[in-house]
């Protein structure tokens, strides 16, 4: 097919779509259904420290578990690849092969494991010093503010430590 007539039977399939005459189509997002949402509606995001400790605590327990259950290195798999690629099979290269991804997948698995459950506690601490620091601050202006409420007198009188309202102001 040339390229003019390539031409020619787009401009003919655009006849036939749009009726001779040429549309433009914007692409948008549909209007707004009440789908979206906002925090005063839906709820805030919370994370309690026994969640924190949670993912932790899960992260840390499925690293354990492939560390001593997933690794190949060193082991009857090396040893077979290593005893069929001196046999002359060509299957050995492809055990080792096998048994090298193995252990390059584990270690990325491995590593994230780690990442997760340091990056748990890390977090734990973070916000625990946080919480200890608002505590801290909201304790002094609740401090502050109950020196304001002494009050000499009922709310709305007159303080009689200022004199009476009725006696001749002195110049």
């Amino acid at each position: 097919m040339a390229w003019d007539e390539w031409e020619q039977l787009k401009a003919e399939a655009q006849t036939r779509q749009h009726g001779g005459v040429t549309h433009m189509q914007l692409n948008q997002l549909p209007a707004d259904s009440g789908g979206g949402s906002v925090p005063s509606q839906t709820g805030d995001l919370k994370v309690s420290q026994h969640d924190l400790t949670r993912i932790g605590s899960q992260a840390h327990t499925l690293y354990n578990q492939l560390w001593d259950k997933a690794r190949l290195s060193n082991t009857a798999v090396d040893s077979a690849a290593s005893n069929l690629t001196k046999q002359g099979f060509a299957l050995g290269s492809g055990l080792q092969h096998v048994s090298n991804k193995w252990d390059t997948q584990l270690n990325s698995l491995l590593d994230a494991c780690a990442h997760i459950s340091n990056h748990m506690q890390v977090t734990k601490k973070i916000h625990t010093g946080d919480e200890a620091y608002i505590q801290r601050q909201m304790s002094s202006i609740d401090t502050l503010g109950a020196g304001f409420d002494e009050r000499v007198g009922g709310p709305g009188k007159h303080n009689p430590v200022y004199g009476s309202s009725d006696s001749p102001k002195k110049n």
